[in-house]
């Protein structure tokens, strides 16, 4: 198969995809033709580094202006990493990083771009960056460009937003454009072989996420916004329920990245404000949740929530209807044996994650009782808690949500 390159996003030259041949042959080409770089600086899934023949296969393709590289980051990217790859790829003079792995490690290289644009070299200064009272006035935009191979369906690289968890309070940070995503992205299908299904299948329902939060939204839709969504969210059930039937099904594995590119233009084009299943998902994330799993756990009691106080039921009455018209949902709640008249979204979905083997609780993931006030007051902070359909501006609103899936 031949090599596709294409814009990622229809009327924007960037972020351009690749599929179709071997990641390592795409990188070179494109960091020598396309950006001209002559000093990468590599980031890589530790899994990948330690367990594969990732960074050899790199360093044959890449040569010389392979200049350094590190072995993974920590989930939810933490800001004494971000200022470590930051200090290093300064010293070594890099002009171009390449990621290759999970979605932290896409949000780490677009911090660290911001960071160096920005001459920042400690956590007091970042803070000066991300949103919030100590945001300054203006920020230098990055200059130096991001290549992304992703092995997850988070799809972060098709965004100019990137979050990062402060140390020592463990306080998710989001930071804002002039922060730039990657410019081009590629997708290799042998690459995935090697990621988990509990981070693929997660990491899907992230994506599903954005699909289900922008279509339900109550501000900034647009018919365009939901015509995404929905070709992203019929890609992405078809095709997570394929790939959690058989890993050799690679055209699912396609359909899916794929799917995760629509399901991040949906969310990102005009206002769309999403919800608290982001919200909350971002502060559950740093005590140690997967990122793909945060959305596992909340997105059907958000859902569930705001149709209590009957904030935008037409519109989750609207993916309801267009969930149960897919024939691989509909045999699977016909296998489940739910009655489709009197489920609501929250019940659709909790039947779709479950079938996925993703956690639904809390309780699966390791976070107690004693974490729910901690958690509750961080969510507070969270633009996304503060724009959902029924804005959480309230401790116990947070917790109300955080007790369905205790």
């Amino acid at each position: 198969m031949s090599e596709i390159v294409k814009p990622a996003f229809s009327g924007r030259d960037r972020p351009t995809i690749s599929y179709g041949i071997p990641f390592p042959e795409a990188a070179s080409r494109h960091l020598r033709e396309s950006f001209q770089a002559s000093r990468v600086y590599v980031i890589c899934s530790q899994t990948l580094a330690r367990t594969t023949n990732v960074m050899d296969h790199l360093s044959e393709a890449l040569g010389s202006t392979l200049v350094g590289h590190r072995a993974g980051m920590k989930s939810h990217t933490l800001w004494s990493e971000v200022l470590q790859i930051t200090e290093e790829t300064r010293t070594l003079e890099a002009d171009a990083i390449l990621t290759v792995g999970a979605g932290s490690l896409t949000d780490g290289a677009k911090i660290v771009a911001l960071a160096l644009a920005n001459g920042i070299k400690t956590a007091e200064e970042l803070r000066t960056l991300a949103e919030g009272p100590d945001k300054r006035t203006h920020s230098t935009a990055p200059q130096i460009p991001i290549i992304s191979v992703p092995t997850s369906l988070s799809a972060g690289e098709f965004s100019d937003f990137a979050g990062g968890t402060e140390d020592v309070s463990k306080r998710k940070f989001s930071f804002q454009p002039p922060t730039r995503g990657p410019q081009l992205v590629i997708f290799d299908s042998e690459l995935v072989k090697t990621t988990p299904d509990s981070i693929w299948l997660s990491t899907g329902v992230r994506a599903i996420d954005h699909c289900v939060e922008s279509m339900c939204a109550v501000q900034g839709t647009s018919e365009a916004s939901d015509k995404l969504a929905k070709h992203a969210l019929g890609l992405l059930v078809s095709g997570l329920l394929r790939c959690n039937k058989s890993r050799e099904d690679r055209d699912a594995y396609l359909q899916c990245q794929l799917g995760s590119i629509d399901a991040m233009a949906a969310c990102t084009s005009g206002s769309i404000q999403l919800g608290a299943s982001h919200g909350i998902g971002h502060q559950l994330g740093p005590l140690g949740v997967g990122h793909g799993e945060t959305s596992c756990i909340l997105l059907p009691a958000v859902c569930k929530f705001n149709a209590k106080y009957k904030a935008n039921c037409k519109q989750q009455e609207n993916v309801r209807l267009f969930l149960i018209e897919q024939s691989i949902v509909s045999e699977l709640l016909r296998t489940r044996s739910v009655d489709v008249e009197t489920s609501d979204l929250g019940d659709i979905l909790d039947v779709i994650i479950r079938e996925l083997g993703m956690p639904r609780s809390l309780a699966d993931v390791h976070v107690g009782q004693d974490k729910l006030n901690e958690l509750a007051a961080n969510s507070l902070h969270d633009r996304w808690c503060k724009t959902n359909p029924i804005p959480l501006t309230k401790h116990g609103q947070v917790l109300e949500i955080l007790e369905m899936v205790v």
